[in-house]
């Protein structure tokens, strides 16, 4: 693989300095990072619990249910949703609650599908 990065400009393509394109990409990671500086461990569990479970269940899933699984009070997960939601993090609750979609996966009807190995079918966010 080449270590050259194009821009293409009308019908011609421009090569970008690596210094220049590499210090982006840096720049890109040293922003994200800080962005998800607020995720505690528990965060990270509630997030990847629910991208794990949307596509298993197939339904909203419902704090006091994630609660439970992951052995948070419904207190506890109900706040770090609310946390994930407000920094536009990753997940969308419903009118009830419940997480509805957590990126890449919804239990929303989208015209996007995705079919795991296991059986499994999702709409894609």
């Amino acid at each position: 693989m080449s270590n050259k990065q194009l821009i293409g400009l009308w019908r011609f393509m421009i090569p970008i300095p690596g210094k220049v394109w590499q210090g982006q990409v840096s720049k890109s990671a040293r922003k994200i990072e800080a962005g998800l500086a607020f995720m505690s461990a528990e965060h990270h569990a509630v997030r990847n619990f629910v991208v794990r479970e949307l596509p298993r269940v197939g339904e909203p899933l419902s704090p006091e249910f994630i609660g439970q699984t992951l052995n948070l009070s419904v207190a506890r997960v109900t706040t770090i949703l609310e946390e994930l939601e407000t920094h536009l993090t990753f997940l969308f609750r419903n009118e009830q609650g419940a997480v509805a979609w957590a990126y890449p996966v919804t239990v929303d009807s989208t015209p996007h599908r995705a079919a795991f190995s296991t059986g499994e079918e999702i709409c894609l966010a």
